[in-house]
């Protein structure tokens, strides 16, 4: 029975994927995602359902359009993946009880992710959102009475941080979306948390810049959005922040 479920968590998180693929790709056409049929973003083409399984239809059509012959973006299969792996594993590490609104904002930073990837913005319809709905999820858990102090400071803390970031480089290491996201961060996460996500962000962002400017795609005056790795370091949080948080401490134990 576990198995069962978790394969209809897998297929839920799929269809989800899907939508958020369309949302992604309609923000920034300006289109609603809440009307309208898809369509190839080629050629325009409405597409039937045999072109919309996800992640099955871009395996059995090979990556390419049935009408037009293009390639199809990876960006669909892959985020339609995640997204189902993203969800097993809420409902395998998380209580239940925190699970619904955890997907929720799961699907945020999926689009913040993607949408700061290829465009080099985070766009506030996302990220205003987001903040509310996070806001909302700690205000319905019962720990909140010794926990919203920690969780406030850690919003406006990492802010700050990113704000004194964004002054002194003029903008040019970080964005003010950058320093949106971290205040979403912070609430999300909370101390010490945050700690652990900004760490491995860091981290992640280094390593990857280094391997971009050896392979010779960037040079030291590259933008590279720093989205994609705060949400990184944020699920790393959200799964296993508190063991390496206990590691950590455990070392001077």
């Amino acid at each position: 029975m576990n198995l069962f479920f978790y394969f209809l968590v897998f297929l839920f998180g799929l269809s989800v994927g899907s939508f958020l693929n369309c949302i992604i790709y309609r923000l920034h056409s300006g289109k609603s995602f809440l009307r309208g049929r898809s369509f190839c973003p080629r050629c325009q083409h409405l597409l039937g359902w045999k072109d919309l399984v996800p992640l099955f239809s871009f395996f059995l059509l090979k990556g390419r359009c049935r009408y037009c012959h293009q390639k199809i973006s990876r960006q669909y299969p892959l985020v339609e993946l995640a997204t189902s792996i993203l969800f097993v594993l809420f409902f395998e590490v998380r209580p239940l009880a925190e699970v619904g609104p955890l997907i929720i904002i799961a699907c945020f930073l999926i689009i913040i992710f993607v949408y700061d990837l290829k465009h080099y913005i985070i766009p506030d319809k996302v990220i205003y959102p987001a903040i509310g709905i996070t806001l909302i999820y700690h205000l319905l858990r019962s720990d909140l009475h010794w926990r919203s102090d920690l969780v406030i400071l850690s919003a406006f803390g990492a802010a700050a941080f990113f704000l004194i970031i964004v002054l002194i480089s003029g903008g040019k290491w970080m964005g003010v979306g950058d320093i949106k996201l971290v205040f979403f961060m912070g609430l999300l996460l909370g101390w010490p948390n945050i700690l652990v996500a900004l760490f491995f962000s860091f981290l992640i962002g280094a390593i990857i810049g280094l391997g971009l400017i050896v392979a010779g795609k960037k040079t030291l005056k590259s933008e590279v959005p720093f989205g994609p790795f705060l949400v990184t370091g944020t699920f790393i949080a959200l799964f296993l922040g508190q063991p390496i948080i206990d590691w950590y401490l455990n070392l001077f134990t």
